[in-house]
């Protein structure tokens, strides 16, 4: 499966700071190595990465087409998550799902066991990235070595954010989101932008019309 992060070993990458993190099941499991510009894979935008970005979302979608039909009324989609697998980032995660969840009206993401997504944790050379699984459904996968070089609650929302549709923007300010690592590891918000707010809540507006019309 295509992943959403080119892995290129000579620039810098990833999102947040060992600080941040401080959950000892990370470093006692999966001890990574010193934080430098050749460990962790690099958030170079491509077109292979916006490719991958659109085959997150259109699964994400997919999988909420029957709420959508179930529920035609609603004035936000729900979509449902399951962070089993990341155990070491619960907090992250929460923190994310709070973020986004006050910061756009046409999408929810709640916790669940039917979930459109999960998480996922480990060691990657590749660092954080989000993907498809193949099978209509999407996951976040939440590498330990870049969670400790930049800021973890950034990283996660940020990762997230491609689940409500938005691409990367490494050239962006800190005060972006999407702007991943390229800030550098000094940056710490994990706070959507304006636009970004504004670019989610109308994808999900034009997606639950697309939605009804398939439905109707």
């Amino acid at each position: 499966m295509r992943h959403l992060r080119t892995a290129v070993a000579t620039a810098a990458a990833g999102l947040g700071l060992v600080a941040a993190l401080g959950t000892a099941p990370v470093v006692a499991a999966a001890p990574a190595p010193a934080a430098s510009t050749t460990t962790i894979a690099a958030y170079n935008g491509s077109g292979e990465n916006a490719a991958a970005n659109r085959a997150f979302l259109d699964a994400v979608m997919k999988s909420v087409a029957e709420k959508r039909a179930a529920n035609p009324g609603a004035k936000a989609v729900t979509v449902t998550y399951n962070a089993s697998n990341a155990p070491s980032f619960r907090g992250q995660i929460a923190n994310s799902t709070r973020i986004w969840n006050s910061s756009v009206s046409n999408v929810r993401l709640q916790e669940g066991s039917s979930a459109d997504f999960t998480y996922r944790e480990g060691n990657d050379p590749r660092g954080s990235y989000a993907s498809t699984d193949g099978h209509g459904r999407g996951y976040i996968f939440l590498d330990y070595a870049q969670n400790q070089q930049y800021d973890s609650t950034r990283v996660t929302t940020h990762e997230t954010g491609h689940v409500l549709g938005l691409p990367d923007n490494y050239s962006g300010p800190c005060s972006e989101l999407m702007s991943g690592g390229g800030p550098g590891p000094s940056c710490t918000n994990a706070n959507p932008d304006a636009a970004e707010r504004a670019r989610v809540n109308q994808l999900w507006q034009n997606g639950l019309a697309a939605l009804a019309r398939s439905a109707s």
